[in-house]
């Protein structure tokens, strides 16, 4: 099975391969102008990231780009081409290359609903996949779809160019968020974190070249909550990609939290009066809803202070770890998300992400 979209191809390696014209499809149904095109990228997997001792993610050293294919030996070996990049598509490209990597496995033989697929494949969000197919934006095997229709091994899944666009308009906001703001919906009186952001409050060291207009708030959605005593880097975006990075069933995106704790009366030098098999039930053996958690690394930063970096988000996950070894957590603050850092952002301040950053 092919998806296409935006004259892209992007292999199981970390390069995008250049060497032939792109194709286009001129869609002759009546929801398609002439004019219009449906352009092709063809997605796998993109490479898993490694880990630092310290949880930072960090793209694995590259072994080599292939040759040119113009004069490289790989030119008959793989004679799959595109057109060549500009600048700015070039940023978009690296974006695309460190989306989250699509689920493993082949199509089933009884296919798989389309919108599940440009989803998995980390095209769009599902949401965003059934608005596409109801505007006409998405073709398989260059026919119109329906709604809830499959794709089948060996289908071909075109894309039309009006959905990248709007896709490009969509945009993503880190906040440093104070005490007393709740993450989502208002709520006991609490003002919700997305009312902090407005023209005023955007940090003057943002460098993203991005206006802000109102529109922009519309269908903000927190990707990773904090609760209304956390504080620090809080992602709300429009982009279901991004959501779905950060806090679908199958991210695999860490955050680091600095946590400030007690333990008992001891709130000096906790780190001496803390038992060290404590600490180890921390980093792994602790189970919350009856689930067993991920392992974690949690270490000391200071003796008053623990350092954890997750892989999962559960309600009040670092709080009520805590309480299970003794501990009580007097303050907490996410510091990064995947391989963005909170940085010098102030609190109760806001910045685009920017055009070279991605989780």
């Amino acid at each position: 099975m092919m998806t296409l979209l935006d004259g892209l191809s992007i292999h199981g390696q970390d390069t995008i391969q250049t060497d032939r014209p792109r194709q286009t499809f001129k869609a002759p149904s009546p929801n398609v102008t002439d004019t219009e095109e449906m352009s092709p990228l063809k997605l796998v997997p993109a490479r898993r990231r490694a880990q630092d001792a310290r949880g930072h993610e960090a793209e694995r050293p590259r072994s080599g780009r292939p040759q040119n294919r113009k004069n490289g030996p790989q030119a008959q070996a793989q004679p799959r081409t595109q057109s060549r990049l500009q600048p700015r598509e070039k940023v978009q490209e690296k974006a695309q290359r460190r989306a989250p990597a699509a689920a493993s496995g082949e199509i089933p033989p009884e296919g798989e609903r389309l919108n599940k697929h440009l989803a998995r494949t980390g095209v769009c969000s599902r949401r965003e996949a059934d608005d596409w197919i109801a505007r006409g934006w998405v073709r398989i095997n260059g026919r119109p779809v329906e709604m809830g229709q499959k794709v089948m091994p060996g289908d071909v899944v075109e894309v039309r160019q009006a959905a990248r666009a709007r896709q490009q308009d969509k945009v993503t906001i880190l906040l440093n968020k104070p005490v007393g703001y709740v993450s989502g919906q208002a709520e006991d009186g609490y003002r919700p974190a997305v009312t902090l952001i407005d023209a005023q409050s955007r940090w003057a060291g943002d460098t993203n070249p991005r206006r802000f207009e109102r529109n922009q708030l519309r269908g903000l959605a927190v990707a990773g909550r904090l609760d209304i005593d956390s504080v620090g880097l809080l992602v709300l975006t429009q982009d279901g990609r991004v959501a779905r990075q950060l806090i679908g069933e199958d991210s695999t995106t860490t955050k680091e939290y600095l946590v400030r704790v007690r333990y008992g009366a001891v709130e000096r030098n906790v780190q001496a009066a803390f038992p060290p098999d404590r600490l180890k039930l921390l980093r792994h053996g602790l189970s919350l809803d009856g689930h067993k958690l991920k392992p974690a690394q949690v270490d000391w930063e200071n003796p008053e202070q623990l350092r954890f970096v997750l892989q999962e988000g559960r309600h009040r996950q670092i709080r009520r770890m805590c309480e299970l070894v003794g501990l009580a957590v007097t303050g907490l603050k996410r510091i990064r998300v995947g391989n963005v850092l909170l940085g010098r952002l102030p609190p109760g301040q806001w910045r685009y992400l920017g055009l070279d950053e991605s989780f």
